[in-house]
């Protein structure tokens, strides 16, 4: 896919708004840039249509256009242009429309007040969203592990542990809107979510070169985990954080 007027509005947006995805982006080979951007950016449009008005019913209207856009992809006929939409066209097929459809359709928890029922609903909203968005991509890049059950579970492990990690990040800023985010508060439970991903927030093993860049946005989960796990109050406190050079040495692990 040749990186045109649109990949490049693509990469900026994802540049200003997922700064962590941009700079995993940009440590991947070129060739895989463009689908990688592609989808990046739909996560940004996806992710922010819910707080971008405190309506519900624009929200959910918001929500509703992208899943049109993925049924036009899925249906292989005609799709609206959009600067978005036109390149995810060309990489999705009607399986990986109908995975991302079931992301847009998770973030619906994000336009409303209310909690997670209990930790099983929270980790389907962890897999439909970003472990989700991280199997599209790596099967986007290598077709061939498409239909592999397997290879499906190995990407997604990562894909929620680093939903997590960015999750848990988020708290804050959750709260500070309004929401109940954690389905247990107490430090003590935090620290347990956080170190049962830790087992997950690897890279695993035995995928195919191409498909590897799908993951490399994982590559800051495992310390932000890691500080969970053992000082559960820093998420309350907004300071799950990664050093600048720590950053860099870890993009370097995962490229």
């Amino acid at each position: 896919m040749t990186f045109d007027a649109d990949l490049t509005a693509c990469a900026a947006l994802v540049e200003k708004a997922d700064p962590e995805r941009f700079a995993a982006t940009m440590v991947s080979p070129p060739a895989a840039r463009p689908a990688l951007f592609a989808l990046y950016a739909f996560n940004v449009e996806v992710s922010r249509a819910p707080w971008v008005t405190a309506e519900p019913m624009i929200a959910e209207m918001r929500l509703q256009w992208w899943r049109d856009a993925l049924e036009e992809i899925a249906g292989g006929g005609p799709v609206r242009r959009h600067e978005v939409v036109t390149p995810l066209s060309r990489i999705l097929d009607a399986q990986g429309a109908g995975i991302l459809d079931q992301l847009v359709a998770a973030r619906r928890w994000d336009i409303g007040k209310d909690a997670f029922e209990d930790a099983a609903q929270m980790a389907e909203y962890l897999d439909r969203t970003a472990a989700g968005l991280m199997w599209v991509a790596a099967r986007a890049l290598c077709p061939d592990i498409a239909g592999d059950a397997a290879a499906q579970a190995r990407v997604r492990r990562p894909g929620r542990a680093a939903g997590l990690a960015r999750f848990l990040r988020a708290v804050p800023a959750l709260e500070a809107a309004g929401r109940i985010p954690m389905v247990d508060g107490r430090p003590e439970a935090i620290a347990a979510l956080a170190t049962e991903a830790l087992a997950g927030s690897r890279r695993p093993g035995g995928l195919p070169r191409a498909a590897r860049p799908a993951m490399t946005e994982a590559f800051a989960a495992r310390d932000i985990l890691t500080q969970a796990a053992r000082d559960p109050v820093r998420v309350a406190e907004g300071t799950l954080a990664l050093s600048p050079l720590k950053r860099s040495f870890r993009l370097w692990q995962w490229s």
